[in-house]
């Protein structure tokens, strides 16, 4: 299983890193069987994440012929909608719009090929796709989870929502070849879940217990009685 953890420009390093070295000890762990890599859609090169000063290199090109599955982070700046900069940072309003979490967002999508990749990927049945936090916002804005069951940060649960998506209140949910995540540190709990997925509980668990990380929650899967109200 190889997997491609794709940047861009302002993205949350704790979102990407926590799965990935999760991930990366999978490998080990399976002799190879689980491999991990950074990527972007322009190709290798230097990509500076939404935390001042903190950059990480991508050593490779989101190749969806390579890809068994694509992870997507979210991003790191101000909550909120442009245009919402306090009275006291009046006069430097376009340099902190410019750090807004939707503006990043977008400009990924306005400037990189990710629609057609992210559109390609979420058509193959072949490729799982993969979200911490506001990755799964990022499949939103890009019109892609309508009618899917996914899940965010829960600061975005709501314009899920709006977009059309089934926006479940869970760490993880499971949706077939979409599992999305909570909020950052979910992110070692889904590369603890793909691990247990793909390749096993002892695998799993063995990577589980070199981190001390233990996983919270129960995975959500459309599967089961509907629950009445408690």
């Amino acid at each position: 299983m190889h997997i491609q953890v794709a940047l861009f420009d302002g993205f949350d390093p704790l979102d990407a890193i926590a799965p990935y070295e999760i991930l990366y000890a999978g490998g080990s762990a399976t002799g190879g069987a689980v491999t991990v890599e950074l990527v972007t859609a322009e190709g290798p090169r230097e990509v500076v994440s939404g935390i001042k000063g903190l950059t990480l290199r991508a050593f490779g090109a989101l190749d969806l012929e390579r890809a068994d599955m694509l992870l997507l982070p979210g991003a790191a700046g101000r909550v909120g909608e442009p245009g919402q900069v306090p009275e006291e940072e009046v006069g430097v309003g376009e340099r902190k719009q410019d750090e807004f979490i939707p503006v990043l967002l977008g400009r990924a999508l306005a400037t990189t090929e990710l629609p057609a990749l992210l559109q390609q990927a979420m058509d193959d049945p072949d490729i799982t796709v993969a979200t911490v936090c506001g990755g799964s916002l990022l499949l939103t804005m890009a019109g892609l989870l309508k009618g899917r069951h996914a899940t965010t940060h829960h600061m975005g649960l709501d314009t899920l929502e709006a977009a059309g998506a089934h926006a479940v209140r869970s760490r993880i949910v499971d949706d077939g070849d979409l599992i999305t995540a909570g909020g950052g540190t979910s992110g070692l709990d889904l590369g603890l879940y793909l691990l247990e997925r793909e390749v096993g509980p002892r695998i799993a668990h063995t990577v589980e217990e070199l981190f001390s990380h233990e996983r919270r929650g129960t995975v959500w899967h459309a599967q089961g009685p509907t629950p009445t109200i408690l």
